[in-house]
């Protein structure tokens, strides 16, 4: 759910949204170095280092503590550049999270939350780990447990602007609130799901083969759209139904993201507030 209520003088724009993980996930793998380097591994495709948030990331912690060693970063990428899924947000919450740990800078979980916060409204909810209803530009969190059904992800083979999206003249900024009550009761409205999918026929079509299957919705921006379903089974059996020119995958929703459930597996508690 993304309503978009407002922009603020400074472009930002105010939302109300709902956010909730993936069991699937980008795989990241750190190696702590001895001089201040920061490389990442392998190249991404169009994206530069001064881009890549991986790496900007590691540069911004270091900055902020004043640490002397660097480290060397590799990203299997599983989930669509573009997409609308948050994947670069998540990696850049990943390397602050973990970097922290293996720098033994003991920085608490909100502090390395606003430090995310400065490389995108997106970042902050992946370094807590929690699904949450968020407002402002998404960075005013309240932690809840919505449902986890499976999701069937379609990942058309486009790219959508965020930029561009946002500030696009026809795009209404006027939307009214609502309370978590009325999302659990079925108020899962999208600003931009109408406005993507005129500017991007791909979407559109996306949008149009979920509802013969379901509820067509688009994730953040998109590109990624999404049906909910309530099994696994159900999940599979529409994405068996793909038409071969469209692609995509199943995932279980879940109130706990990959990185906090690895984090403990490997490392015991999580940092603290």
């Amino acid at each position: 759910m993304l309503r978009v209520l407002g922009r603020r003088n400074d472009g930002y724009h105010l939302l109300q949204t709902v956010f909730q993980f993936l069991e699937q996930a980008d795989a990241l793998s750190f190696q702590v170095r001895n001089d201040r380097q920061i490389h990442c591994t392998p190249a991404l495709p169009g994206v530069s280092d001064d881009r890549n948030l991986a790496i900007l990331a590691a540069r911004l912690l270091q900055r902020h503590t004043g640490y002397q060693g660097g480290a060397d970063i590799h990203i299997r990428k599983q989930l669509p550049m573009g997409g609308g899924l948050g994947g670069g947000s998540s990696n850049a919450a990943t390397t602050l999270v973990i970097l922290n740990k293996l720098w033994n800078l003991d920085l608490g979980i909100d502090e390395l939350a606003g430090l995310g916060l400065q490389l995108g409204a997106d970042v902050p909810i992946f370094i807590h780990g929690r699904s949450a209803w968020a407002e402002g530009i998404g960075e005013k969190m309240q932690f809840f447990q919505p449902q986890e059904p499976w999701y069937l992800v379609l990942t058309p083979d486009c790219h959508v602007s965020t930029a561009k999206i946002f500030c696009d003249p026809q795009l209404t900024r006027d939307a009214k609130t609502i309370k978590i009550r009325d999302f659990i009761a079925g108020r899962h409205e999208n600003t931009l799901q109408s406005l993507v999918a005129q500017r991007h026929p791909k979407v559109a079509q996306a949008l149009s083969w979920l509802d013969r299957h379901g509820e067509g919705r688009l994730t953040g921006t998109g590109a990624c759209v999404f049906g909910e379903y309530p099994s696994r089974q159900k999940a599979e059996q529409a994405h068996q139904q793909l038409p071969a020119d469209m692609q995509g995958f199943v995932s279980r929703g879940s109130n706990i993201s990959p990185l906090h459930t690895q984090y403990k597996e490997f490392f015991g508690a999580w940092p603290s507030g």
